[in-house]
């Protein structure tokens, strides 16, 4: 590389789609390298590497007319500025404002502009200065500067004169210092502005920062040094036949008598052989033949490590590369895609660089956190939404095992489309050819970077860019530069006269019947779901209607869920209580609020109850239950059941009765089946038994502890007893007003004037703080608002709060009392609802809920009684499905059992509040304080559909965060046969599914007992 060290800097390159770098070292692989082979093998920090991270001086201006412009100059006295973390965003260390916006340009609706214009006078800078002296032992050698990432446009100066620019936020920008050094201390000078033409290229749905958000770091190379490494590790058309290729381009040009020596060692340490290196002028070749190599793959992601050490012509040791290789063959076979000859399935996610504290600024301990999480919930795939990670992200996908979609940092999703419409009248880059170059340059910084990771199966052109000759020119160097890759892009669903664009046919938030349409009419790509299933806070319900294709449709391999994690940042409210705050929560405008929480992890790195589906629904392992045995189907590619115990669990009432371990080992593909036998003893009482079985790591792995379950299957079925009937009598006192019910005990009171049971008192304990009444109103979803389900829906919310008794009626029998309600509701003359409460003489109380059906009236969310009992009663215990929070969409990972909670841990913090916390499949439920007394909930006949909460849904309705709802007196509880499902396929017009709702037009009806618990 030249560098022109008589460049004159000019803001005129920001809005200049010809000059997006300026003296860059051109783009190279990310390998490492060492002095000596103890260090390579030790992975230790590399010594030619010295870190800038840390405090930097630091001015901020809200646009370039009020920046510092001399700042650089080595006159200029920084000293009084501020301080600055690198890395880290300047929006998130006190300065400016975070925004958040997901398809519209953050100056939307603020500046007129069109690309590739950007607003001046709204432009922040960020003055950066650090000082820093050359290490000791990188004097006399070559010196470079990396930034890892920078957002979105840069300047850099280094003793007063100017080295260099870049865009491109995503991808290293590296530059010689050589030629500005001075002795002893050396004044470095960056200016960062936030928007650029490469903005306009960076329109993803995410928070709008700026600054030097990766590292930095100084670097030396020896005499004699590998600038760029390319590792090709191919596979004959058996798979049996390995051939491992290390291309090498130096930094200059190689002396004669220098020498290359490459030895590939397996993943025990051994070495499998050794290769001399072939040299031509500035390259070398070093390749090997491994018969019979160990294949890597998200279920056996085995590496071998190959060591180059390169010898100057005095035979002495200058430089060592150690690179991890992984062999793999990814290609397309009958149009479908194929790892190692077998048909894969992307049990995927989108994945955005994010923690709640420092924005895209991510530690290593929060990516191996998102790893093993991934692995211990069945995802083996990752797209880089939107943009290339951090090299560390791409060394964990190797070594764990994911397979990566690595996407170049390309998204106009504002240039095309308005309002969800396509609307491509000034779409960039499109077919415009002066922005070929900025686009290009994006992607071979991403390949040149990344090309040596086996965990990258496909390149991805971009994200939401419509379609046009530019991306297909990137898809092509792609091909042409790797054909050991596919190439993905999405874009061309929107302009089909672009399909060359993409090797497989993606769509995002497809309906499932539209991919069954493609699939059956003679597809000519395979299809994946590069986004679905939108997992917007409380959502995901229907996932299962995708996994379900997976064995139906050879060319349907899967899909990626929007998204991995919240992007929610911490702030604290008026009162100083910190929160997790969306869009809008920092007066950011124009800002999409609260879609930037579509995660399965929460912004604090915690599992949100979707993760239970998720889990299930993408094990590979498959087990089908029922009392007499277990089917193991082994749905792998490659490994076997070996790594697993077979653990199988009969339990009575939620409680262990009986557990064993099965000798198993079914090979990838096939299955097994395997008898369960127990004595009849076990299953002789009366009572709900289910049969749990589960895989369960037999030793500790990277990602998870022994005994960590990964897969898991039931079987449940009841053994009816004998119904005994009440004993003991009943004393009943009808006033003017109420009815009072009495007996040993206890005692229940009823209103006419209320129209409802008011009183319920245990022992001396009053469990009623206000009454039961039908409801036919759950709280929100963000869903349900994206379909504008309170606009449709909305009368049921009037009738959950507005009703009229018009019936009371008594029957006092020798065994027990009923007391009728019938209410009617102003919202349709036909809609009756009638709560049939019938008191046993020992204190139970039958309730019967009947809702009589009314044509003409949108679907119910739900049809359920709803009543207030005191806060103290606040813990619960449960025998239902669980132990996470689970509705008619959202219910195959659940599992009928026992478990314990309270009602403040009950719901989920979803970041908007919203419905949270209800359990299907309930069989009881008791809830009481702390001296274990209060009542229990049991149904009757059919499970029910409970929610136990410290607030109303009216309450919860009302609050956009967590802190807004008010203090909590009650315990609520609510109890329904059904509630609709939460919906998922997309959180802007996809409603539930049609199985999965409530038809006001047909009768419900559920029943339960109230007892003392």
């Amino acid at each position: 590389m030249t560098t022109n060290t008589n460049v004159t800097p000019s803001l005129d390159w920001l809005v200049d789609t010809s000059v997006f770098a300026v003296n860059r070292v051109p783009a190279h692989s990310d390998h490492v390298y060492y002095e000596t082979l103890d260090q390579a093998k030790a992975k230790q920090s590399m010594p030619w590497r010295q870190s800038l991270n840390g405090k930097w001086k630091f001015h901020y201006a809200e646009n370039p007319s009020s920046r510092p412009a001399d700042f650089y100059k080595p006159e200029f006295n920084c000293s009084y500025w501020d301080s600055i973390s690198v890395p880290a965003h300047i929006q998130l260390e006190g300065y400016g404002t975070p925004q958040y916006v997901n398809t519209m340009y953050p100056w939307d609706g603020v500046h007129d502009i069109r690309p590739p214009q950007v607003p001046m006078e709204d432009n922040p800078v960020g003055s950066y200065v650090r000082n820093f002296n050359v290490p000791e032992h990188m004097e006399d050698m070559p010196l470079y500067i990396s930034f890892q990432g920078v957002e979105s446009a840069f300047y850099v100066w280094l003793n007063g004169r100017f080295v260099g620019y870049s865009e491109d936020s995503f991808t290293p920008a590296d530059f010689e210092l050589t030629d500005y050094l001075q002795p002893g201390e050396n004044k470095l000078a960056v200016e960062v502005y936030q928007r650029s033409t490469g903005a306009w290229l960076e329109d993803q749905d995410f928070w709008r920062f700026s600054g030097i958000f990766r590292d930095v770091y100084l670097y030396t190379t020896p005499e004699l040094h590998v600038f760029d490494l390319s590792v090709q590790a191919r596979l004959d058309d058996t798979y049996s036949e390995g051939s491992l290729k290390a291309a090498m381009l130096f930094q200059k040009t190689i002396p004669a008598g220098a020498k290359i020596m490459g030895s590939l060692y397996d993943q025990t340490g051994r070495l499998i052989q050794e290769a001399d290196g072939l040299f031509q002028k500035q390259t070398a070749v070093v390749t090997f033949k491994v018969d019979q190599p160990k294949l890597w793959s998200a279920e056996d992601p085995y590496l071998y490590s190959l060591y180059l050490q390169i010898f100057n012509e005095e035979d002495q040791l200058v430089e060592v590369i150690p690179q991890t290789v992984g062999f793999r063959r990814f290609e397309i076979i009958d149009k479908v895609m194929c790892l190692n000859g077998k048909r894969i399935v992307f049990k995927g996610v989108n994945r955005h660089e994010f923690n709640a504290r420092t924005g895209r600024v991510v530690t290593e301990e929060d990516m191996v956190w998102d790893i093993k999480t991934m692995k211990q919930h069945n995802i083996n795939a990752v797209r880089t939404s939107h943009y290339p990670n951090q090299t560390r992200w791409y060394e964990l996908c190797d070594e764990y095992g994911l397979y990566v979609i690595d996407e170049m940092n390309l998204e106009t999703h504002g240039s095309w489309q308005k309002l969800g419409q396509v609307d491509p009248t000034w779409n960039i880059p499109g077919n415009l050819s002066e922005w070929q170059d900025i686009v290009m340059d994006r992607a071979i910084s991403m390949l040149e970077r990344d090309k040596n990771h086996p965990s990258i199966l496909i390149w991805s052109c971009g994200n939401e860019s419509y379609a046009g000759e530019v991306i297909v020119n990137v898809a092509n160097y792609f091909r042409d530069k790797d054909p050991s890759r596919l190439v993905h892009y999405e874009g061309v669903f929107h302009a089909r006269e672009y399909e060359e664009a993409s090797d497989m046919e993606s769509r995002m938030y497809a309906k499932v019947a539209d991919i069954i349409e493609y699939l059956e009419n003679e597809p000519k790509k395979p299809f994946i779901n590069c986004e679905y299933t939108h997992a917007m806070n409380n959502s995901l319900g229907g996932m299962y209607k995708y996994t379900d294709l997976e064995n139906k449709y050879p060319m349907y391999q899967g899909g990626f869920i929007w998204d991995y994690i919240d992007q929610a940042l911490w702030k604290k409210n008026r009162e100083g209580q910190e929160y997790l705050a969306y869009g809008g929560d920092f007066h950011d405008r124009p800002t999409d609020y609260i879609f930037c929480t579509d995660g399965i992890v929460f912004a604090d790195r915690k599992l949100s109850p979707k993760m239970q589906e998720v889990k299930y629904l993408y094990q590979n392992i498959k087990l089908d239950v029922n009392d007499k045995g277990i089917v193991l189907r082994n749905e792998n590619l490659f490994a076997d059941t070996s790594a697993y115990d077979l653990v199988w669990t009969v339990r009575r009432n939620g409680i262990t009765c009986w557990e064993e371990k099965l000798d198993q080992l079914v090979t990838a593909g096939e299955q097994a089946e395997f008898d369960i036998d127990m004595p009849a003893s076990v299953t002789a009482q009366p009572g709900t038994y289910t049969i749990d079985a589960t895989m369960r790591l037999r030793e500790p792995s990277e990602w998870g502890e022994a005994g960590f379950e990964v897969a898991s299957g039931q079987y449940v079925w009841e053994k009816k007893a004998a119904i005994l009937k009440a004993t003991g009598n009943l004393r009943v006192v009808e006033g003017d007003v109420n009815i009072g019910v009495h007996g040993h005990d206890f005692s229940v009171q009823f209103s006419k004037a209320a129209g409802s049971l008011t009183s319920l008192n245990y022992d001396g304990e009053e469990l009623i703080e206000t009454p039961p009444y039908p409801i036919f109103w759950r709280a929100s979803t963000d869903n349900d608002n994206g379909y504008q389900h309170s606009y449709t829906a909305g009368v049921w919310l009037a009738a959950s709060v507005a009703r009229r008794c018009i019936d009371v009626t008594v029957d006092a029998l020798a065994e027990q009392v009923d007391v009728s309600f019938t209410y009617a509701f102003s919202i349709a003359e036909k809609l009756h609802v009638q709560t049939i409460y019938s008191v046993f003489p020992d204190g139970s109380i039958r309730v019967k809920a009947h809702c009589r059906g009314a044509e003409g009236l949108p679907d119910l969310p739900t049809f359920a009684l709803s009543f207030r009992t005191s806060a103290d009663y606040s813990d619960l215990e449960w025998f239902a499905n669980g132990p996470e929070e689970n509705y008619e969409d959202r219910k195959h990972g659940a599992r009928l059992s026992r478990f314990q909670n309270t009602v403040k841990t009950n719901g989920t913090a979803y970041v908007r509040p919203q419905e949270s916390g209800t359990r299907t499949g309930v069989r009881w439920l008791k809830v009481t304080h702390v001296k274990g007394r209060g009542l229990e909930l049991r149904a009757h006949d059919l499970p029910l559909t409970c929610n136990v909460s410290p607030h109303t849904a009216l309450e919860i309705e009302q609050a956009n965060h967590a802190y807004e709802l008010p203090p909590v007196h009650y315990t609520v509880l609510t109890v329904s046969g059904k509630q609709m499902g939460v919906g998922g396929d997309d959180s802007w017009g996809a409603p539930v599914h049609p199985e999965h709702k409530l038809s006001s037009g047909v009768d419900h009806h559920f029943v339960f007992t109230i007892n003392r618990a």
